[in-house]
């Protein structure tokens, strides 16, 4: 029901993770039954998890490691991996500044050209060495840069923005990305965000996106929500997307998985998106917390160096452990950022879920005191849920 926000304006009430739960039904399994795995752009994959396109996040080691254990990690195409040869240095770099000094310097390092070359090369360095080589670029990128991508051998394409529509109007010196034609054209898959809305995402699909992605604002290094003061919760926000995904199915017949796109930060997180109607959730700053993640510990925004309005942020997130350890455990922690199988296998089981449908499938209940109740110690302590 729409709350009246004023005279002539009224809104229509929004969740986010935080104020919903997943409630057990008659059955539970043994969580060694559950089956996570999906598939996107025809690539199966055991684990419905996305590492971000972002340079604290993955490079071409992330990516290599992360195909490896089961999941999948995109390469941010407009980063420093592109326009450096050798991106430790700059990385160093990122790491080593202040709070007041950072935004400059990232406008400072982001101004150096994106060389061809080197997206050919990053891309050929990922397979060569086993790993999907899955990469993203915004639009415009993908405009420039999109026959070099594909003559590359990339296995997946991820074309980014803050917003993504098929219906954008651009001056008219500016020739804008049709994205149907673009995803017909491209010899390989093209997944396509980022949107809150059941309009948007069906659109997109009609394009021939080969995902969705579903988030604005959300990660923890974003800012857009409070510079632009644009976006919806993400529980609303992965259920109204996955409904277009549904109808879509029901009048084509072809399945166009969700991808849900920031604000992840536990198991239980992403196992509320996949309630709510998400195949896979795509993440950052938990990845940027791994030993192997190229951010030293720290992890920003992918909109951080733009040169007239940034929209990111550099957080410190620490180490806490290997890749490994965070997403298939065993866990050295335990507030839920460690071991995210385990914790979705574990959850699949409470609520009885066998595969990643019956997920999508299971009992959501409004639950704003879920991780308040009964946690006083915690809280008071800082442990657990209380950090």
């Amino acid at each position: 029901m729409d709350i009246q926000i004023g005279r002539g304006k009224t809104a229509r009430r929004a969740y986010g993770f935080d104020e919903i739960a997943l409630a057990p039904g008659a059955r539970t399994l043994d969580p060694s039954l559950a089956d996570t795995s999906w598939r996107i752009g025809g690539i199966d994959r055991e684990i419905p998890i996305i590492a971000s396109a972002m340079d604290g996040v993955v490079d071409v080691k992330m990516a290599v490691r992360l195909s490896e254990l089961g999941a999948l990690g995109v390469l941010n195409l407009e980063g420093v991996q592109t326009r450096y040869a050798d991106p430790e240095p700059i990385l160093d770099r990122i790491a080593s500044v202040g709070t007041t000094e950072f935004v400059p310097l990232m406008q400072e390092l982001y101004a150096e050209p994106i060389k061809p070359e080197l997206i050919e090369q990053r891309i050929q360095e990922i397979k060569q060495a086993g790993g999907i080589a899955a990469v993203s670029a915004t639009p415009a990128g993908a405009l420039r840069f999109g026959a070099t991508v594909a003559k590359a051998g990339a296995d997946l394409f991820f074309v980014q923005a803050t917003v993504v529509s098929t219906a954008h109007l651009s001056p008219e010196s500016i020739a804008p990305l049709d994205l149907a034609e673009f995803c017909q054209e491209m010899p390989i898959p093209v997944i396509l965000g980022n949107c809150v809305t059941y309009e948007v995402a069906l659109n997109l699909m009609k394009a021939g996106a080969a995902g969705v992605l579903v988030g604005i604002g959300p990660g923890a290094a974003c800012t857009s929500r409070g510079v632009l003061g644009v976006g919806v919760p993400q529980a609303t926000a992965v259920a109204d997307c996955a409904a277009a995904r549904d109808d879509y199915f029901q009048e084509t017949g072809n399945y166009v998985p969700v991808i849900a796109d920031g604000g992840l930060v536990t198991g239980g997180d992403i196992c509320k998106c996949i309630a709510c109607g998400a195949d896979g959730v795509m993440i950052g700053s938990p990845f940027a917390r791994s030993q192997e993640a190229p951010g030293r510990g720290f992890h920003w925004g992918m909109a951080t160096p733009s040169p007239v309005l940034p929209r990111g942020t550099r957080i410190r997130v620490g180490t806490t452990g290997s890749l490994e350890q965070i997403l298939r455990g065993p866990a050295g922690l335990d507030d839920g950022t460690h071991n995210f199988l385990g914790a979705l296998k574990t959850s699949m089981g409470t609520l009885g879920a066998k595969d990643i449908r019956e997920m999508q499938q299971v009992e959501v209940v409004i639950a704003p005191s879920l991780l308040t109740e009964g946690k006083v110690y915690q809280k008071a302590q800082q442990l657990g849920m209380g950090k």
